[in-house]
């Protein structure tokens, strides 16, 4: 299932920056670059049905609530195009049957259940229509996602590029670049921005344990890009803020409650903490599909309990004593009060955000299919 290709056969330039197919759909499938591999393997891996999609994203061979929700619709899309149905009933219940096999994947990512609720919208506007209509119209919704979530970061990277300072460091904590998206990123979208506009950036990037995705994928991704990057250990960047090497910081988000609470990457909420008390701004960019109206607060967010063995074992070697208990949340939440701004496609909100989330363009829309 796995092939790995030259980096040239996976990456297009624009300016200095590499664009990453994190994901893409294939005749073949659904082909995603193996983000557990990395950074010491550019391995990709294709999908020939909804199961092994459902499957890469559960095992976080693609990780990041953008890709995440992509991911999704292109493995309903590959499902029902590999579906054997002779009639329209049929093909819904194989249709209810896939998108319930990727609601069960990753259950804190908003944009997972977003891009199901999308494609069901669009299968049952299509009922009526001769299966293979049906089929290509599926495909075609999720690659026009693909498209769509590329032009949205990038349309988030120049808001939020007016937040950056025009020198000095900022701190990022776990991966919210290409990788986590169709391309570009949100948080390193912003931070791409900012250079591509002339800012002397240099990052600082959180570890992020224990998946690492601050070190293997974030420091990856940057270091394609030129961008001069310090990876630090999670407890460190108290001590770099101290220090006054930080100007600010920017996340990205797996869902954001209505009133501005930010479910991240676990370590975000101290992160957001040791910010405040340094009277250090701490932004969070994040599409629209990241907010989850329906949530009026954190405390409405699911957090998702991951493998233990990600805490006791570092590349296979076990770090802690048999029988010791363990807990790995993959997410914490971050209180609004600790968000200076949330940069999103449509513009940037600030506190207080129910109102200021709600009066972006198109939340509207958005929070009545919440």
């Amino acid at each position: 299932m796995a092939i790995t290709l030259a980096a040239n056969d996976q990456l297009r330039k624009t300016n200095d920056y590499q664009m990453i197919q994190t994901l893409e759909w294939t005749d073949k499938g659904v082909r995603f670059i193996d983000q557990t591999k990395l950074p010491t393997e550019e391995t990709y891996v294709t999908c020939k049905n909804y199961e092994q999609v459902a499957d890469a994203i559960r095992n976080m061979v693609v990780r990041g609530a953008p890709a995440i929700g992509v991911a999704a619709a292109m493995g309903i899309a590959l499902g029902i195009k590999n579906s054997k149905a002779e009639s329209g009933g049929e093909l819904k219940h194989d249709f209810d049957q896939i998108c319930e096999v990727m609601s069960q994947t990753r259950p804190t990512a908003v944009n997972l259940f977003w891009a199901i609720r999308r494609m069901r919208e669009k299968f049952e506007m299509l009922r009526v229509r001769p299966l293979p209509q049906i089929k290509q119209a599926l495909i075609e919704e999720a690659q026009r996602m693909h498209a769509e979530d590329i032009a949205a970061n990038q349309a988030m990277g120049r808001f939020g590029a007016t937040l950056m300072p025009a020198s000095g460091g900022v701190l990022t904590h776990c991966n919210a670049g290409a990788l986590a998206t169709c391309g570009y990123g949100t948080a390193l979208g912003v931070i791409r921005a900012a250079v591509e506009q002339g800012n002397r950036i240099h990052v600082y990037a959180d570890e992020t344990r224990p998946f690492l995705q601050g070190s293997r994928l974030t420091a990856w991704e940057l270091m394609k890009d030129g961008i001069p990057t310090t990876v630090i250990s999670d407890n460190m960047a108290g001590s770099i803020m101290q220090k006054g090497k930080i100007g600010a910081v920017v996340v990205g988000a797996d869902r954001v409650a209505a009133n501005g609470d930010v479910a991240n990457k676990i370590g975000t909420y101290s992160v957001a903490v040791l910010a405040k008390e340094h009277g250090i701004p701490f932004y969070v960019a994040a599409p629209l599909s990241t907010i989850d109206f329906a949530a009026s607060d954190g405390s409405k967010i699911p957090i998702e309990q991951r493998n233990e063995k990600e805490v006791t074992h570092i590349a296979g070697k076990q770090m802690t004593p048999d029988g010791v208990q363990i807990e790995n949340p993959a997410f914490d939440v971050t209180p609004a009060k600790y968000v200076t701004a949330i940069v999103t496609e449509r513009g940037i909100a600030r506190a207080p955000y129910e109102a200021s989330l709600a009066k972006l363009p198109g939340a509207e829309r958005a929070a009545v299919k919440s």
